[in-house]
């Protein structure tokens, strides 16, 4: 089972074992607490150096990681977009198990569980772009989508799909956030999938592969978008910055 496709290096291997309980985070500061910024972690500085973002939070889980992204759009949303607050997101798409995830989620099995659900998500074919044409309004703010759905299958996003919706999302002032908490950390050959379509995302989250089985997930994304720093310290996103 892997632990829910958590691990990607083995069994319980030597140097994460190492990174996570002993020279690694915890050996330096576990806890830094929400009023305070922490100190840089090299695994923070890594995921930066390595990609198109500018800015990390760790958190516990990918579905917490969503969270973080789709309040991060909507303060985007509430910011420059006149309150724009809806996110397209896609059929067969699952973005964990809380109840905005599970509202995000395209998943059929999800529709009349925990009634009623978060509202502002809308759902598009993959594939396809002229259904998230049709669903763009004054309301929206981002589009959502896993580079390769899993739940549903094995339902990979095209190139070209992620280079027009790439496009197109920048023709509308819309972010785009890629979900690649089961294909990040090198399961597709690149370090990132987006990598593949060569497009550079606005918001990214991470998990499963990043911790190898440890609760561990990660929400990156680019100073364009990060607004929810303030002069009051505790904010999401507030404290952990590369």
């Amino acid at each position: 089972m892997q632990g829910w496709a958590v691990n990607c290096l083995g069994h319980s291997p030597p140097g994460r074992r190492r990174s996570a309980c002993g020279a690694g985070q915890a050996a330096a500061d576990a806890e830094p607490g929400l009023l305070q910024r922490s100190e840089p972690a090299s695994s923070r500085k890594a995921l930066v150096e390595n990609s198109c973002f500018d800015q990390v939070f760790f958190a516990n889980s990918g579905a917490e990681a969503n969270e973080g992204a789709i309040k991060l759009a909507r303060k985007y949303g509430a910011k420059y977009k006149n309150g724009a607050f809806e996110i397209i997101t896609f059929e067969g798409g699952f973005h964990g198990r809380t109840l905005a995830t599970m509202s995000a989620s395209g998943k059929k099995a999800f529709e009349p569980l925990f009634e009623p659900k978060v509202s502002g998500f809308r759902k598009a074919k993959l594939n396809d772009l002229d259904p998230v044409k049709a669903l763009i309004s004054d309301n929206t703010v981002a589009v959502m989508l896993e580079p390769i759905q899993g739940e549903a299958g094995v339902w990979p996003a095209t190139d070209q799909f992620l280079q027009e919706l790439r496009a197109l999302t920048k023709e509308h002032g819309l972010l785009l956030i890629v979900d690649e908490i089961q294909t990040g950390m090198g399961r597709t050959g690149k370090l990132f999938h987006y990598e593949h379509a060569g497009i550079e995302p606005d918001i990214m989250t991470l998990g499963k592969g990043i911790g190898g089985g440890v609760p561990l997930a990660a929400l990156l994304a680019t100073d364009a978008c990060v607004v929810l720093r303030t002069r009051r310290p505790g904010r999401h996103l507030q404290r952990q910055s590369a």
